[in-house]
């Protein structure tokens, strides 16, 4: 009987987000420019693009020539986008699953602690902006 090998038992991934922490203490959090740009095209998603359209909105979409968002290709990067959309428009209230989606597509809390860095320092810059007209 054949089967498919764990690339890591689900007990065990408590000891690897650890490891991953402390791998991080010592190599900074970055992301990709591709991954900066997905955090930036989030800003304009709204939080309706996280959710699948039902049959029915389907349906209505395919009949009258509605599109809905389309996800991203890549499950890791829809994931980096599913947290950022939720940065852009909850702040630091990300739900406790889309955290652990980001975590288990390979990002670390290091990398979400940047992002939400950035999202804020971009907003604290558009508010002096606007507050400078």
């Amino acid at each position: 009987m054949a089967s498919v090998p764990l690339a890591i038992w689900p007990s065990q991934a408590r000891e690897v987000r650890q490891a991953q922490a402390e791998v991080s203490a010592v190599v900074p959090a970055r992301l990709s420019a591709l991954e900066w740009s997905i955090v930036a095209m989030a800003e304009r998603d709204s939080l309706a693009s996280l959710r699948e359209p039902g049959r029915f909105a389907a349906a209505l979409g395919s009949l009258f020539g509605l599109s809905f968002p389309n996800r991203l290709a890549s499950p890791r990067l829809e994931g980096l986008r599913r947290v950022a959309v939720h940065a852009w428009h909850s702040h630091w209230n990300v739900p406790n699953s889309e955290l652990e989606a980001f975590l288990d597509a390979g990002f670390t809390l290091d990398q979400y602690e940047l992002i939400q860095a950035s999202i804020h320092k971009s907003r604290a810059t558009a508010r002096r902006r606007g507050a400078a007209k």
